[in-house]
């Protein structure tokens, strides 16, 4: 039985990536993507997620259930609290954007590394993997070069520099036994980054999708 996934975006470049990873690796998923792009530009403004916000997560997801939703993928990495709220009272799967890369990370090693290139997201971010590593009692260490200069490229229609960029961060992650992309747009540099480091990378989306194709049986 098909399986529909509702793709929850607050930014429209996180968009191809999640759908060409479904594409690759379940293409019998059924995908329904909402793009709410105000979430980003309102996350932006405060140090911490407002009410207002909580609430508007618990509204997508009502939506997503309306519509039939047998799991939701949130592709913003800015949000974990709200979306965790969500979680807590959905009756299906709901995915933060990163929990299936933090937990293929930990497999690989203690020594992480990232290249996030979205500013806001980057302590959410590192305290959503440190609260992983403690629940599975991992002493694992994460470093996290952020690169904002990419996403501005890649909102300017340059996805050449914007993976480039990327490229170049990765380089600096000296030591590491892994490298996570961190924004799902952060994903279509993957080639590049391969090309230029020799530890193994993971992405979001690759990660996101083969969890919940094993979480739903797909």
């Amino acid at each position: 039985m098909t399986k529909r996934i509702v793709l929850i975006h607050a930014v429209m470049v996180a968009m191809q990536p999640i759908n060409d990873a479904f594409h690759r690796l379940w293409p019998d998923a059924e995908c329904v993507n909402i793009l709410d792009d105000s979430l980003s530009t309102d996350r932006g403004k405060a140090a911490e997620i407002a009410p207002s916000l909580f609430q508007r997560f618990e509204s997508l997801s009502a939506y997503a259930h309306s519509i039939g939703a047998d799991g939701v993928l949130f592709t913003c990495s800015a949000f974990g609290p709200a979306i965790e709220a969500v979680a807590r009272s959905a009756i299906f799967p709901v995915l933060k954007p990163n929990e299936a890369m933090y937990e293929a990370a930990l497999a690989h090693g203690s020594r992480i590394g990232m290249v996030a290139t979205f500013a806001p997201a980057v302590a959410p971010m590192e305290q959503e993997f440190h609260e992983l590593a403690a629940q599975r009692g991992s002493n694992a260490t994460i470093k996290t070069i952020c690169a904002p200069a990419a996403m501005d490229a890649l909102n300017r229609g340059e996805p050449a520099v914007h993976n480039a960029i990327v490229a170049e961060a990765a380089c600096r992650l000296d030591g590491v036994d892994v490298v996570m992309l961190a924004q799902f747009s952060t994903s279509r540099a993957e080639e590049e980054v391969a090309r230029a480091i020799k530890a193994p990378i993971l992405t979001s989306p690759g990660s996101a999708v083969r969890k919940l194709k094993t979480l739903l049986g797909g």
